[in-house]
């Protein structure tokens, strides 16, 4: 299969919104590259739009239902911290960077979600210590390309402050920037989460947000001058793209809460899960009911019931309910017993004590991570919840602009500028995008 390109570049900016686009168009370098670049201004993101799960589906180019990855975490009921899908195994079927290492071109990857132990040349996979015995460094040089990393941590480690951002972001930048000047990858993941940090804990148009958008605008440009101080500017592609959008809450749902009275949780003389027989699990704005034996009718029942009580009064939050198979029909997980969606200004948490209903407050951001001013995991067809992608370089034809494009769509698009196949996928490759002359 012929190769559009010799080396493609995607960096994913994550939260970015279809409604960031005015801001992007007068930011210097975000300008100039939209001057040349193909656009897709609205692209419709996957259910649940959670991180992990849209990650997946950009380099599968399908949906979760079918590549695995259902959530950002896995069902581990009653964990404060529950494990995360970071590792590649967690995915079914190929991904590009599996075609592209097996077509015996150079793979890099910084960051990305799901990548850990994945067959990557340059790996430092987004992967966190879990454990009280575990550390950062260690965990991820086991799990992805120790000496790369070690190499990028005695560099740019003085950058980090841990996670926080966006002192985080600044170590990637450089590290995308020393990889493309030294590796000169032929497929280059990179994952900026700085943007998704700010609205979280901050809002959708808060001034940090904007002040996120910015420093990606900087990135941006020191990524494009890496391109050309590489001397691979003339046989490149540079992709922008965003995973998901967000949108502001100010109250958290906790379903466990009312399983538990009604029998359906119970818990040990310490106040911890002891047992269950359904479980609210969070994907933020939507949620996953699960029902332990799903031939257990009259628990179904009794779970059917109660989210049906909910959706009769717009105060419980509650705005649509799916059944299990309904989930699938959308991409979803197929082994849950129903989904759930929020309303607009509500999201849901896993919490099993309390109240139903909590009205979130400034200090409840500060003094807990899991309350947020802003979050995502809606269902796509929410009004004003697209993301963008845009592209530009070898393969790619100038200011084509794409309308109806999904994010399962990316994925295709990128075996094709690299000359490899995802064989039969959700996606499609949307040919008035490239250059195939």
């Amino acid at each position: 299969m012929k190769r559009l390109t010799d080396h493609l570049i995607v960096i994913s900016f994550d939260c970015l919104s279809a409604l960031d686009l005015p801001i992007l168009q007068e930011l210097p370098h975000f300008k100039k590259f939209m001057k040349k670049a193909a656009l897709a201004p609205q692209v419709k993101s996957i259910y649940p739009s959670v991180t992990y799960p849209c990650h997946t589906s950009i380099i599968t180019g399908n949906y979760p239902v079918r590549h695995g990855v259902i959530n950002n975490t896995l069902l581990q009921p009653g964990w404060l911290s529950p494990d995360w899908n970071w590792h590649r195994q967690a995915i079914k079927g190929t991904t590009v960077y599996d075609e592209v290492k097996k077509a015996g071109m150079t793979t890099a990857a910084l960051l990305w979600p799901v990548t850990a132990k994945a067959n990557i040349d340059y790996n430092m996979p987004e992967i966190f210590p879990n454990r009280p015995w575990q550390n950062q460094i260690l965990v991820s040089l086991m799990n992805g390309s120790p000496f790369y990393q070690i190499d990028l941590n005695r560099r740019f480690g003085k950058l980090r402050r841990g996670i926080m951002q966006p002192e985080l972001d600044d170590f990637v930048l450089e590290s995308t920037v020393h990889t493309i000047k030294t590796k000169k990858p032929n497929l280059l993941l990179v994952h900026f989460t700085d943007l998704d940090s700010m609205r979280h804990y901050h809002g959708f148009s808060s001034t940090e947000a904007t002040e996120a958008l910015h420093r990606h605008d900087h990135r941006l440009g020191r990524i494009t001058e890496a391109i050309e101080e590489a001397g691979i500017s003339e046989n490149s592609t540079l992709v922008l793209l965003g995973d998901h959008s967000a949108l502001d809450e100010n109250h958290a749902l906790h379903i466990n809460v009312l399983f538990h009275q009604h029998g359906l949780i119970t818990v040990n003389e310490k106040g911890k899960l002891k047992d269950w027989q359904a479980y609210c699990k969070s994907c933020d704005g939507s949620a996953y009911i699960y029902v332990k034996n799903k031939n257990d009718s009259d628990t179904i029942l009794k779970v059917k019931n109660i989210l049906e009580e909910l959706h009769c009064d717009e105060k419980n939050g509650i705005e649509r309910i799916l059944t299990g198979e309904q989930a699938a029909s959308k991409g979803a997980d197929p082994e849950c017993s129903f989904m759930i969606e929020a309303r607009k200004g509500y999201y849901f948490l896993e919490d099993f004590e309390g109240d139903y209903v909590k009205k979130i407050t400034p200090q409840d951001i500060k003094s807990d991570k899991k309350y947020t001013m802003a979050t995502h995991g809606y269902s796509p067809e929410k009004e004003d919840y697209s993301t963008i992608f845009m592209a530009a370089g070898k393969g790619i034809r100038s200011n084509a602009v794409i309308k109806g494009m999904h994010l399962v769509d990316e994925g295709p698009i990128f075996a094709k500028l690299l000359g490899v196949s995802l064989g039969e996928t959700d996606g499609k490759v949307i040919e008035d995008l490239l250059d195939l002359s």
